[in-house]
């Protein structure tokens, strides 16, 4: 009989009751990526495209439960975090990510949603830089997110390089900073690589309303294919043609900042260049 041949991922975080972000967009997005998916539910929202409207964080020994379950049956390859609510989970999932283990670590530092809700604890962000970066392969800030790691504002190419310099010294071996949030025609993300090569990854800005869960999309995508066996490299591009082709290919739900589209095709509308 064979046995965890499927290439498997996890995803480590808190639960969108609407679908559009949290696990929920990350599993849509190792579905599409043709590897199977799981999932250590870290809070539960009740959330749609208005905002968050509640959430309720899971108890620490039911972490615990969760991830001794996983670690017991499967070949995990790669995990990604998202939502981790405050120090008390975010410190559960570190003790827990140090007894196994499940490939690269890609941490997605959420910490507002798009409708500027608080999805981490103030006190959890020196926790997270203390505890779980150094566990990290690779980290993706949006630009918001760079800014309270590093405590000063980022404004240009300079200051976004500078950033994830400084992200980099907390011990994560890679940095992804996104652009998004920057009023530039492209929507340009900085890579840091642990060598400390320099990329700008690049593709037409989309003008939508439509980008609720883009973060959790991009950071699961380079999880699905580093579970894949792809280089870092090459995983970060397919997850930004991914990502690009989930906004440009876009869907109607919802009455606010609706989800993007997982069922897209890849966007080729995406370039890199060292710099």
């Amino acid at each position: 009989m064979t046995v965890n041949r499927t290439p498997q991922v996890v995803t480590i975080a808190g639960s969108d009751s609407g679908g559009g972000a949290g696990l929920q967009a990350d599993l849509k997005t190792f579905q599409a990526r043709h590897v199977f998916g799981m999932s250590i539910v870290v809070a539960l929202t009740a959330q749609n495209t208005y905002g968050v409207q509640a959430s309720l964080p899971i108890p620490a020994g039911f972490i615990d439960a969760q991830f001794q379950s996983l670690a017991a049956d499967f070949d995990i390859r790669a995990a990604k975090t998202g939502m981790l609510a405050d120090r008390e989970h975010v410190e559960a999932v570190v003790r827990n990510l140090q007894q196994v283990d499940f490939g690269p670590l890609i941490v997605d530092p959420v910490m507002v949603a798009k409708g500027g809700a608080t999805l981490l604890a103030s006190e959890a962000v020196v926790t997270i830089k203390e505890q779980l970066l150094p566990l990290a392969d690779v980290v993706t800030p949006n630009l918001p997110e760079a800014e309270i790691l590093v405590g000063k504002k980022i404004v240009t190419n300079a200051d976004m390089v500078q950033a994830a310099r400084t992200i980099q010294t907390l011990g994560v071996k890679h940095v992804i900073i996104k652009g998004g949030h920057r009023q530039n025609h492209k929507a340009e993300d900085l890579i840091l690589l642990a060598d400390g090569t320099c990329y700008w990854l690049s593709a037409p800005r989309i003008a939508t309303a439509n980008t609720h869960g883009t973060g959790d999309t991009f950071s699961a995508c380079i999880a699905a294919e580093l579970a894949k066996g792809q280089p870092l490299k090459a995983a970060i591009m397919t997850a930004k043609a991914f990502l690009q082709g989930a906004i440009s290919q876009g869907i109607s739900v919802g009455h606010g900042h609706g989800p993007t589209n997982h069922w897209a095709k890849l966007s080729e509308k995406v370039s890199l260049r060292q710099g």
